[in-house]
C-alpha cells in the first residue's frame, strides 16, 4: 500500500525468486501474456480515477498482465481479477481498463525476489515499477489531485449543509 497525493494505490502479488534461472526470454516467455508474478494474479487497487497511457482508468482494482519483449513490454490493466494466471483463450478485449507499451531498462544488479514498487511518488504521479532479474519497467500513471484538493476546499469554504 502507499499514498500518492490524497489516494491510496494497493498491490498484492506473490514474489517468486530467480534461483540461479533465467528468467525473461525463457521461465517467462518473450512474446506471451505473463500473471506479472506467480500463483493468483497480481492485482493493483487505486483509490482514485488515474490516467495510465493518456487512458482514463476508475478507481478500483485491476488485474496485471504484461507481454514481456527485449526491448518493450505490453502493460494491461485488465477489468476481470478472477483469473489464476493469465486469461489466455478467455481473453477478451472488452476487460482491458487501460494497455501501455514501456520500454525496458537493463539494470547493472540482479534482482533476485520479483518486486513490484510504487516509486518517483508526487502529488499527483506515480511510477509502478516492475523488477526482476536485470529487467526493470516502470508505467507511469497520473491522477488529477488539483481538482480533488479545490473541491475540498469548495466544501469547507461552503460551510456546513442542512442536516450536517
Amino acid at each position: 500500500s502507499q499514498e500518492v497525493g490524497l489516494s491510496k494505490v494497493d498491490v498484492e502479488y506473490s514474489r517468486p525468486s530467480a534461483k540461479g534461472r533465467k528468467i525473461f526470454g525463457e521461465l517467462v516467455p518473450f512474446g506471451e501474456m505473463w500473471r506479472t508474478g506467480a500463483n493468483a494474479s497480481t492485482k493493483v487497487t487505486f483509490g482514485d480515477d488515474v490516467k495510465i497511457g493518456g487512458t482514463t482508468v476508475t478507481k478500483g482494482t485491476y488485474a496485471l498482465y504484461v507481454t514481456p519483449n527485449t526491448k518493450d513490454w505490453s502493460v494491461i490493466f485488465y477489468k476481470n481479477t478472477s483469473f489464476w494466471g493469465a486469461p489466455g483463450k478467455d481473453f477478451n478485449e472488452a476487460d482491458v481498463a487501460a494497455k501501455v507499451t514501456v520500454p525496458v531498462v537493463t539494470l547493472a544488479e540482479n534482482v533476485e525476489s520479483f518486486t513490484i514498487n510504487v516509486d518517483n511518488l508526487r502529488n499527483s504521479s506515480f511510477d509502478l515499477v516492475i523488477e526482476w532479474e536485470k529487467t526493470r519497467v516502470s508505467v507511469p500513471v497520473s491522477m488529477d489531485t488539483d481538482t480533488k484538493v479545490m473541491a475540498d476546499i469548495k466544501t469547507t469554504l461552503d460551510g456546513p449543509s442542512a442536516g450536517a
